[in-house]
């Protein structure tokens, strides 16, 4: 029986795929605090060594080398699993969410311009059947490739707009689908 159990289990392992963000993005954060953080401390520490605000100068320097631990560690652990027992969800901020099979009601993909752009970006969003978000995947963090093996996974009917929509056309359509700040008129 115990062997079965393991034999099982190795198998579900064996269908497991994990997604992750767009690598890049994780190269071009690391420049930006690089560029940002080291003229500024550089010119800090040039201003203070010689008198006594120096470890104030560290201290600072510290935190903000801390800070930017903890924004690696959290895109690196960043998945979307496919498992036979659904899909799960790790968000940057350590929010995990579960999708069990039958639990999504509706998976909408649509082409959303980006802000005074004529690119249109992909977006998913999975949804309850009362139309709760459960998952969102955005063009800017994830590939379309990704999208559609989700949207695959979840085996429910995929609403496809055939045009690319304006921000404020995703508001009127699916107002429930977005962050509370994207709801509000003057968001984007």
């Amino acid at each position: 029986m115990s062997e079965q159990t393991d034999v099982d289990r190795e198998a579900a392992m064996a269908r497991e795929t994990v997604l992750r963000p767009h690598r890049h993005l994780f190269l071009r954060g690391i420049v930006a605090v690089l560029a940002l953080t080291t003229p500024v401390f550089a010119v800090l520490y040039w201003l203070t060594i010689p008198g006594p605000g120096w470890p104030y100068v560290l201290v600072a320097h510290l935190v903000v080398i801390g800070a930017t631990v903890v924004g690696v560690a959290s895109f690196l652990n960043t998945t979307i699993v496919l498992r036979p027992d659904g899909v799960r969800e790790r968000g940057f901020f350590g929010r995990t969410v579960h999708v069990a099979p039958g639990e999504a009601g509706a998976v909408i993909l649509v082409h959303v311009y980006e802000s005074s752009t004529l690119e249109a970006l992909p977006q998913l969003f999975v949804a309850t059947g009362q139309g709760r978000l459960l998952i969102r995947m955005r063009g800017q963090f994830w590939s379309q490739a990704d999208m559609e093996r989700v949207a695959e996974e979840l085996d429910v009917p995929v609403t496809r707009p055939e045009e690319p929509m304006t921000m404020n056309q995703l508001r009127r359509a699916w107002p429930r689908l977005l962050y509370w700040f994207e709801r509000l008129r003057f968001a984007r």
